[in-house]
């Protein structure tokens, strides 16, 4: 498309364009449509979730790529923005069969170049945990639905933590696990903990097991994020709540509504100063930790916000401006410290104190 002004100017649409984190380049339809491209599926509405690790391999090859499409999950070596990953050699590709995944999170902590672990959440309610690099499976949690029917809608390593993980599903509900655990084959029973404004926690009475439930707000938990410290949760609610915990005391930090409908994503920021979500009323709203309250709202989305991240290239954090956190709550800190190595005993003291329909998870390998 040309047009005419001062002598001959053209306007056609770029193919490619250079930015400070590399060069974005329109994709043709000769090597869009080339045979070994991930085949799309249309099976169900899952969006497609992606989750990045750094396996400090010396050899530069060191970043690994997970992402599921439909019933099927991939893991790829990611040489970075400038180089493509080569589609046609993934490291491992697993297909589902009665089931989708939904979401996913690789443990940072102990990925090593020889194996990492990675949780994958499902549309029935299952959480699989896998290696890729080892092409191995784990172990199955959830698996005759018996904690939770519902879809599994986020699921996140604890941080810091070798072996502690939660799990959100749409029923609105949160389960903390713990790998080494042994579950049973019976439903678990829950009794309440701690109560507050729209939540509510519920310890586990097994023995064997101790870990918690958490009830957030009305309808589906879309998602959570761990502050960049680790101590404070961020959850985001079909009810259009944003609510932020204190993780170890489960006091309530702070909340939002948001303009109209539900709230589906959220991300903090580098500094944890500030928390982005956006939802349904199709804004993207930021709103300070700090001082509780929304400071902006960004307009000009014409459907619903589905994934906000902060830009790494054009982020940083002053080390000269750390954050200080106040406890509200020091007895109950440090009776409910769940999210370190000492889950176990605390559980235990705690309940002292307070004294079927299956769908098996099947997997063809690529």
């Amino acid at each position: 498309m040309a047009t005419e002004g001062r002598g001959k100017e053209t306007n056609e649409i770029k193919t490619h364009f250079t930015t400070r984190e590399g060069l974005y380049r329109l994709l043709p339809h000769s090597e869009y449509s080339r045979p070994n491209r991930v085949p799309f599926n249309s099976q169900g509405s899952n969006p497609v979730r992606v989750s990045f690790v750094n396996l400090n391999d010396q050899t530069g090859n060191g970043n690994r790529l997970c992402f599921s499409v439909g019933r099927e999950l991939y893991v790829y070596i990611y040489k970075g923005v400038r180089k493509a990953a080569d589609l046609s050699k993934p490291i491992d590709k697993r297909i589902y069969k009665g089931t989708q995944p939904t979401c996913h999170d690789f443990n940072h902590l102990t990925a090593t170049a020889e194996s990492v672990s990675l949780l994958v959440g499902f549309s029935a309610g299952q959480v699989q945990l896998i290696d890729p690099i080892k092409k191995e499976t784990s172990k199955l949690f959830n698996e005759e639905r018996l904690i939770d029917k519902s879809r599994v809608t986020c699921v996140k390593w604890v941080p810091g933590s070798d072996s502690l993980f939660l799990v959100a599903h749409s029923s609105g509900n949160m389960y903390s696990y713990n790998v080494e655990h042994t579950y049973g084959t019976t439903a678990p029973h829950y009794q309440l903990l701690k109560q507050g404004e729209s939540f509510a926690v519920h310890n586990c009475k097994s023995k064997s097991t101790r870990d918690l439930k958490w009830t957030v707000g009305e309808g589906a938990l879309n998602e959570f994020a761990f502050s960049p410290d680790g101590k404070f949760l961020a959850c985001v609610s079909q009810d259009g709540f944003l609510r932020v915990f204190n993780f170890d005391s489960a006091e309530l930090h702070g909340t939002m509504k948001s303009y109209f409908g539900g709230l589906l994503c959220l991300c903090w920021s580098p500094d944890g100063k500030y928390i982005v979500t956006g939802g349904e009323d199709d804004l993207v709203t930021v709103w300070s930790f700090l001082d509780c309250r929304v400071i902006a709202r960004g307009r000009g989305h014409k459907s619903w916000v589905s994934v906000v991240a902060f830009d790494p290239y054009t982020t940083s954090v002053e080390e000269s401006d750390p954050m200080e956190f106040s406890d509200s709550d020091k007895n109950f800190q440090d009776l409910l410290h769940f999210g370190r190595d000492r889950a176990n005993s605390t559980q235990s003291r705690l309940s002292k104190q307070n004294s079927t329909d299956s769908r098996p998870i099947s997997c063809e390998p690529g």
